[in-house]
């Protein structure tokens, strides 16, 4: 087992990447799986939000508050579309947790084939999966308890503005500045219970088979024997995908700017086009249009795994090579003592 510091892990899990990556047999299906893996396990993704219709014109004032009067079938659509959408998150962080076990068995064996992985830690992943969901309620209530102070002055600004009212901007004010630094301690502690739980305790899970109590006391015995390197690579490991992220955004600011205005040419020619057109042709264009737009979206959700693979490969790389050295089991395969083969 060898101990490398947090600044020395980079090199080593950059290079581990390379090699996990692009060493022959290169495939690019292959490799697009993988990083498609890499890029939803690190949690690189989407996020789903919805908004209201546009604002109506009510011929009395009574109409312009209806939006608030829930119904009971209102009130039931809702609770039901919550309960949807609290499943689906549930199902699909279920998924993702059992993703990352696999591209860890992945990582650590340098093996690019995921079903192996979801097999062998299934009762490994489902155990921290519950484990996660624990923690995250207990940082909601956190985080409501820290607000709640804060309720009734939000309340009092709504009502103002349902009554017809300005809000009243000091009240305002005196409500979102204090909640600033609140949200931005709600985040720290975010990022950092990430990184302990994936970076530090998921290898006791997935290794030893470990209890969240188990997991945690070997961590913090870890922690506690070299709390300048754990800070440190802590501070690294939140710097390091920014300055990834900043750098090849400006790589790439020209050639995605080209291609852009490439795309809106194309577009607006095959607007311009069919604009006169009825009919069959009407129809024709449209679908060019279409078409035009998905081979461009698919183009661009290409080039983002396959930057972005390579990328989030390099972050879980770098939390192995630095943990590796302070978990026997886990350095075992990382670094094999001398004369024992790698598996």
């Amino acid at each position: 087992m060898v101990r490398i510091s947090a600044a020395d892990a980079i090199s080593p899990a950059i290079n581990r990447t390379r090699q996990f990556l692009f060493a022959p047999p290169f495939r690019w299906g292959t490799f697009l799986k993988v990083c498609l893996v890499a890029v939803v396990t690190e949690g690189i993704g989407t996020s789903f939000q919805s908004s209201g219709g546009g604002k109506g014109h009510p011929s009395n004032p009574a109409q312009g508050n209806v939006i608030f009067h829930f119904t009971p079938e209102m009130i039931a659509a809702i609770v039901l579309g919550s309960l949807l959408l609290i499943i689906i998150g549930v199902a699909l962080a279920y998924l993702i947790t059992r993703l990352r076990f696999a591209y860890f068995h992945c990582l650590v064996t340098n093996t690019r084939a995921i079903t192996p992985g979801w097999r062998l830690y299934r009762e490994q992943a489902t155990r921290f999966f519950w484990m996660n969901i624990v923690v995250g309620l207990c940082l909601m209530l956190m985080a409501a308890l820290m607000m709640a102070p804060f309720v009734p002055g939000f309340v009092r600004v709504f009502r103002q503005t349902q009554a017809g009212g300005a809000p009243d901007m000091g009240l305002l004010l005196s409500l979102v500045l204090p909640l600033i630094p609140i949200i931005l301690l709600l985040v720290v502690v975010c990022i950092l219970l990430d990184i302990v739980l994936r970076d530090w305790m998921m290898p006791h899970y997935a290794l030893e088979n470990a209890t969240a109590g188990q997991a945690w006391s070997a961590v913090w015995e870890n922690i506690s024997g070299e709390k300048g390197s754990f800070f440190l690579y802590a501070v690294l490991r939140l710097i390091l995908p920014i300055i990834a992220w900043i750098g090849l955004f400006v790589v790439l600011l020209i050639p995605g700017a080209v291609m852009l205005g490439a795309v809106a040419m194309a577009e607006w020619a095959i607007h311009a086009g069919f604009a006169n057109a009825s009919g069959l042709s009407s129809v024709i264009g449209v679908l060019l249009e279409v078409f035009i737009g998905l081979l461009a979206l698919g183009f661009a959700i290409v080039i983002g795994v396959s930057l972005g693979g390579p990328i989030s490969t390099a972050l879980r790389e770098y939390a192995l090579m630095f943990y590796g050295g302070r978990f026997q089991k886990l350095g075992d395969i990382l670094f094999p003592p001398i004369g024992t083969p790698a598996d």
